[in-house]
């Protein structure tokens, strides 16, 4: 009876999943079809991820979720039972009961006869007509913030777009702010568009302290369906690096120029990411914290069990960027070729050096 019980409370909480989180993980906050949060106990931090969309058990359910840092996984009730430190299943159907029993109206998305309807918010659809809207980053505040972060190497950078005025709003009960923004299209692996990236740009020009970044909370933000998706440069053939940032995997483009790379964002996606079917080598590009370190180990996992090779490709400080920043680009360089397999540099280094 426990476990009807239990399952029965998790589908009904899968159903407000948004708004289960909204109440007992309000550190957090959406991004696309998944609420981001630091752990089940609702710190602050992005390494766990809830799917709020999806059918109502099975794989992908809405409702479930995953800290990449922990390895942790469960359902909405874990999470009641973890942030309020609960100990009883009993208790725990209480809190989920009283839960439910509260009014949470769905937005109402009906549009007017004869008028578009709106592409509801972070959806796929919206992703796309955001990166519909933006131009090409040459010229813009896009590429001098790159630029200014040591990376010169933006060809085939077509992935990513520049908006002038991109919406912003801090939170539900805020006005909305527009800032200059960062655009880049996430994509699955037939290069069909599944979401977007906003990165919101500092208009008064860059600083260490912000490293560019607009002075707002959350500077970067997600919508769309991410996960498994990336942004790509270059098309995937039996080699293909794979990490967290934007800046990070471009930053290794200013080494590797023709090696084909996708960022997926965070470390919880990283550890999800869809292999194209001819790889064969995988290098794995994490960044030097427990998260960068748990979705290594999942996807050096995963890969093996495919029969790719996987190699982790290490930072000598924070993450990439920061090597070619602080280190300098001979430095990065060097610092990357000995973790490469031997035929790689020859295909991938020297190849463009001796050009």
């Amino acid at each position: 009876m426990m476990t009807r019980d239990a399952s029965d409370l998790a589908h009904r909480l899968g159903r407000q999943a948004e708004a289960v989180c909204r109440e007992y993980l309000s550190s957090g906050r959406r991004e696309g079809r998944y609420w981001m949060v630091g752990d089940v106990r609702n710190s602050k931090g992005r390494s766990m991820f809830v799917r709020l969309t999806g059918p109502e058990s099975g794989k992908g359910a809405a409702g479930k979720w995953t800290d990449a840092a922990t390895g942790e996984h469960g359902d909405l009730l874990d999470v009641i039972r973890e942030s309020c430190g609960l100990t009883e299943f009993r208790d725990v159907a209480d809190e989920a009961r009283r839960f439910l029993s509260l009014p949470h109206p769905e937005p109402d998305l009906a549009s007017s006869p004869g008028r578009t309807s709106p592409a509801p918010t972070g959806s796929p659809l919206a992703a796309k007509r955001l990166f519909s809207m933006a131009q090409p980053i040459t010229g813009t505040l896009a590429e001098s913030y790159f630029r200014k972060r040591g990376i010169t190497a933006l060809h085939g950078s077509g992935s990513l777009r520049f908006h002038p005025r991109c919406y912003y709003r801090p939170d539900e009960h805020s006005p909305t702010e527009t800032w200059p923004a960062l655009i880049a299209s996430v994509t699955d692996l037939d290069c069909r568009q599944t979401g977007a990236h906003r990165t919101w740009l500092d208009p008064n020009g860059f600083s260490e302290a912000r490293l560019g970044k607009a002075p707002i909370e959350t500077p970067r933000r997600a919508m769309g369906d991410l996960l498994g998706h990336a942004v790509r440069f270059g098309v995937a053939g039996d080699v293909m690096a794979a990490g967290e940032g934007i800046e990070t995997m471009l930053s290794l483009r200013s080494v590797l120029p023709e090696m084909p790379m996708v960022a997926a964002l965070s470390a919880a996606h990283l550890a999800a990411t869809l292999f194209p079917g001819t790889l064969r080598r995988l290098y794995i590009v994490r960044d030097d914290d427990p998260a960068g370190d748990s979705a290594r180990d999942t996807l050096v996992e995963r890969a093996d069990a495919l029969g790719i090779e996987a190699l982790p490709l290490s930072p000598l400080l924070g993450d990439l960027n920061e090597d070619l920043r602080l280190r300098g680009l001979d430095v990065f360089r060097a610092s990357i070729r000995v973790q490469l397999a031997p035929q790689d540099v020859a295909r991938f280094m020297e190849s463009v050096l001796s050009a």
